[in-house]
């Protein structure tokens, strides 16, 4: 049976070990980072949240990357992609904030780990990258797991649940239009790009809702959502170009933990068994796609 390539020498395993160390710490970023924006949340409007989220991550990536030196490697190709997928990134943060005004962060993630099941559900009419049966199995457990999650009963459906639904449909399109670009437009470019056209969509909307945050507290929420964001996507790059994907995506589901474990800190949030046995079935069948692509592809 066709198996993940393994590492070659002791340099390859290292660089492995160190992507996988970037992937563990970019879900732990991503949960402060929405940890941070559910309690701004609480006290500032939502696109506020959002707007300092990718204008600070504007600003961090413009120090890091430095694109003056070389602005020859950061066209602007493929503008129409280019938009769409900054769109798609920006409306993912903005459901996202939505729902964790109204979902505890586990539930949150839980139904947005469906986004990779909706991209292999997409990338065959998009793509051409047709899923088989067993996936296709995977994909209906995996929804099943979100409707268990959403228990779309009339006592018990919360109408603000489809907040995180819409978070991930709109990070799926986001993922494909992402692969669309890859191979013509460079990592970093498309960091540059992403957060620039988020910002600027975003700016508009501060006249009509910005308010001064209340406290400090508040302000330094919004700082950290931005920075951790910012953080989070960098390791989340430089993870990708040590390691292959089918090897960290697996690890990017330890983020779960890490949301169970700042709800419960930070809210005293617990998420409940239908939470929690809802999430293992979405887990479950993102884990067996990931298996059966590593088949396809070795």
């Amino acid at each position: 049976m066709p198996k993940i390539s393994l590492p070659s020498s002791e340099a390859d395993t290292a660089e492995r070990l160190r992507g996988i160390g970037l992937i563990c710490l970019a879900v732990f970023l991503f949960t402060i980072l929405d940890t941070s924006a559910k309690y701004a949340g609480r006290f500032v409007p939502t696109l506020e949240v959002a707007w300092t989220r990718y204008a600070i991550a504007l600003v961090f990536a413009v120090i890091v990357l430095r694109p003056w030196r070389s602005l020859s490697e950061y066209r602007f190709e493929r503008p129409v992609v280019q938009i769409v997928r900054a769109l798609f990134l920006m409306m993912s943060s903005v459901f996202n904030f939505l729902a964790l005004m109204y979902l505890q962060l586990a539930e949150a993630v839980s139904i947005a780990f469906a986004a990779p099941l909706m991209v292999t559900a997409i990338a065959g009419p998009l793509l051409g990258e047709w899923a088989g049966p067993r996936r296709w199995a995977a994909i209906v457990f995996g929804f099943v797991g979100v409707l268990v999650i959403l228990e779309p009963t009339p006592a018990n459906f919360r109408v603000e649940a489809l907040f995180s639904v819409g978070a991930a449909i709109c990070y799926a399109g986001y993922s494909l239009t992402t692969r669309l670009l890859a191979g013509t437009t460079s990592a970093p470019t498309m960091l540059i790009f992403g957060t620039l056209i988020a910002t600027v969509l975003l700016t508009p909307t501060l006249p009509a809702v910005a308010t001064l945050p209340p406290h400090w507290t508040v302000m330094a929420a919004m700082v950290i959502t931005g920075t951790m964001g910012a953080l989070g996507h960098y390791c989340l790059i430089v993870a990708h170009e040590k390691t292959p994907t089918v090897v960290l995506a697996p690890f990017a589901y330890t983020q779960i933990v890490w949301m169970m474990i700042a709800g419960y800190v930070v809210f005293g949030d617990w998420p409940g068994p239908t939470t929690l046995f809802g999430g293992a079935l979405v887990i479950a069948s993102g884990l067996y796609i990931l298996y059966r692509e590593s088949i396809r592809r070795n």
